[in-house]
């Protein structure tokens, strides 16, 4: 048994920014100094990925490169961390291997310049038929930067799901956010949606990735005001999540930034493989672990990998399953990259029995109340 993790692969160039850098530095016309850079492989094939690989879930990844100078890079990269990594990926001949240029000062959420190259292409037939033998989950990552996944309102992204689930896997989505003036912003999420997740048994997206997608005129209302994720409420996340269960997915994760992780389960979720009664009607909070920040790259696609690890291994809660994944990302982002920070299964259980001090959620939760044993809300 393993889990398959497929969709978008890319190239990180990550320029280390002094520890004076001011948030405010990156401005036209501005020589910037700053140290040596970090190469690494990113999108959710290598991040989600990788990171369960360091966890100790056997995983087969299953992305697409060009045949570039930068596609062999990454082939190189895979397999640094596990010599078996790369078997599973696609080398697309004339293709452009995808690159991100990763800004992240200290202190300041990152941005990216992206090229999104051969994910663009990316379709059913590209996951290898071995990789789905006997997976026991399926996880796939940012449609909204993969073009042949958006358009036709989804038709492709459903041919993927549809193929996992004739495969026996129990299966997981995760998104990202496109470019305001791109044609995936553009792109009727709100039908692809209803249309895919039927197929889709855990639907992972971020808080600000879904209002973008689902509900532009609230995105853009709390953005006018300010940072979107200070202005979340319990109100909005159930709003929301019954929005996604109404849709078809059994178990909605959102993930909150430094506010921690939210769940939402159906009646159905405890029917899921390994799952127990425990997973119905749940609406939980999970909130982060007190960390020195040092850069958010992968952050989210790390805490999925802890979600996903906990529920491959049989953690017999929900509110085990999510401080795992909260346990993850926090060691996650006390590096500059997406990947080093991952601990191996048994440190972190280790360091999350130590008493590890939680944050503050920060958010308004009316008629939540906090378990002192699990320190998780529950709605």
């Amino acid at each position: 048994m393993h889990i398959v993790v497929a969709g978008h692969i890319c190239l990180d160039i990550i320029p280390t920014f002094p520890a004076s850098s001011r948030g405010d530095l990156v401005q036209p016309g501005k020589l910037i100094g700053v140290e040596p850079a970090t190469l690494c492989t990113g999108g959710v094939v290598s991040n989600t990925g990788v990171a369960l690989h360091r966890l100790g879930v056997p995983v087969k990844l299953a992305g697409k490169v060009g045949d570039d100078r930068f596609g062999p890079l990454v082939l190189d990269l895979l397999r640094s961390q596990g010599e078996s990594l790369a078997d599973g990926m696609i080398v697309s001949p004339g293709a452009v291997t995808s690159y991100s240029v990763i800004l992240s000062p200290p202190g300041v959420d990152r941005t990216f310049l992206h090229c999104p190259g051969a994910n663009e292409t990316y379709r059913a037939a590209d996951i290898p038929a071995a990789a789905l033998q006997g997976a026991r989950y399926f996880h796939f990552g940012y449609p909204p930067v993969m073009k042949s996944m958006y358009e036709d309102d989804g038709a492709e992204l459903e041919r993927v799901f549809a193929l996992a689930k004739s495969a026996g896997a129990t299966t997981s989505l995760d998104l990202c956010q496109p470019d305001r003036g791109s044609p995936a912003a553009a792109a009727d999420w709100r039908r692809i949606f209803a249309r895919v997740l039927p197929k889709v048994d855990l639907f992972l997206p971020s808080i600000e990735e879904l209002l973008f997608l689902i509900d532009r005129p609230r995105y853009d209302e709390l953005s006018a005001r300010g940072d979107v994720l200070s202005q979340v409420d319990g109100p909005l996340l159930h709003r929301l999540s019954g929005q996604l269960l109404d849709w078809g997915s059994k178990i909605v994760v959102m993930k909150l930034g430094e506010h921690g992780l939210y769940l939402r389960t159906s009646g159905d979720a405890s029917n899921l493989p390994g799952l127990n009664k425990q997973w119905s009607d749940r609406e939980l909070i999970a909130p982060c672990f007190n960390v020195n920040v040092v850069g958010t790259t992968g952050s989210g696609d790390c805490t999925i990998a802890g979600f996903l690890a906990g529920m491959f291994k049989g953690l017999p809660t929900p509110q085990a399953v999510m401080t795992a994944a909260v346990g993850v990302g926090a060691c996650n982002v006390e590096v500059p990259d997406a990947l080093s920070g991952v601990p191996t299964w048994e440190k972190l259980q280790t360091r999350l029995a130590s008493g590890w001090k939680r944050r503050e959620v920060g958010l308004s939760l009316p008629g939540w109340t906090l378990d002192s044993s699990t320190q998780v809300w529950e709605k």
